[in-house]
């Protein structure tokens, strides 16, 4: 029997041709919606989101190496790419962590893996959430949003049955808008459920 050449860890490829259902939402809906709303002359002005990035930190990673292991293999789980481990940038003796020691996990998504996310973020994960009535609406003042999680047990990917300790995370959307306000008007498109549009 031949051996398979794919390697632990890797992805299936995409079929050819594929694209996520919001990347063509994005060019043939939100666009058009956008040009008009804000003017624009030409398509390049419209924003684009750029890539999402998932930090999943985990505070008694001092005490618990095991615990950073565990966050990677959950963000692994959760966005379907390989999470990679975060470290301290400097030394913080009150919380006994040294510059370099492992703190969490991260994973940048860009181009189909970032729409599927996404997707699955809206419409599954987000009304999973307990007593749901939408997310701030506060951007960072340079055209990105970023949406902090409490419980990464609102995935439908985590078995809650394996998890060994709660953790949050933090979502981030960077966009190319050059104001929060066309951002916020990308990302409402998108469907992110905003307060102000869920009541």
């Amino acid at each position: 029997m031949a051996k398979s050449t794919k390697k632990s860890g890797e992805q299936a490829a995409v079929p050819a041709g594929y694209k996520p259902a919001l990347q063509t939402v994005y060019k043939e809906q939100i666009v058009p919606k956008l040009m008009k709303e804000f003017s624009y002359t030409t398509v390049m002005q419209c924003p684009k989101l750029v890539k999402i990035t998932i930090n999943e930190g985990v505070g008694d990673a001092t005490g618990d190496k095991k615990l950073v292991e565990v966050a990677q293999q959950e963000l692994s789980t959760i966005t379907g790419q390989k999470a990679v481990t975060t470290v301290s940038r400097k030394d913080i003796s009150n919380f006994k962590l040294r510059k370099g020691m492992p703190i969490g996990a991260k994973v940048t998504l860009r181009s189909t893996k970032m729409y599927e996310f996404l997707e699955r973020l809206i419409r599954i994960t987000l009304p999973r959430i307990r007593d749901f009535n939408g997310i701030s609406e506060k951007l960072d003042g340079k055209g990105n949003y970023t949406l902090g999680i409490k419980e990464q047990i609102i995935f439908p990917e985590i078995d809650i049955d394996k998890i060994t300790k709660i953790l949050g995370m933090e979502i981030t959307f960077v966009t190319t808008a050059n104001t929060d306000e066309e951002a916020y008007a990308l990302l409402r498109e998108f469907g992110l459920p905003f307060k102000k549009n869920n009541k």
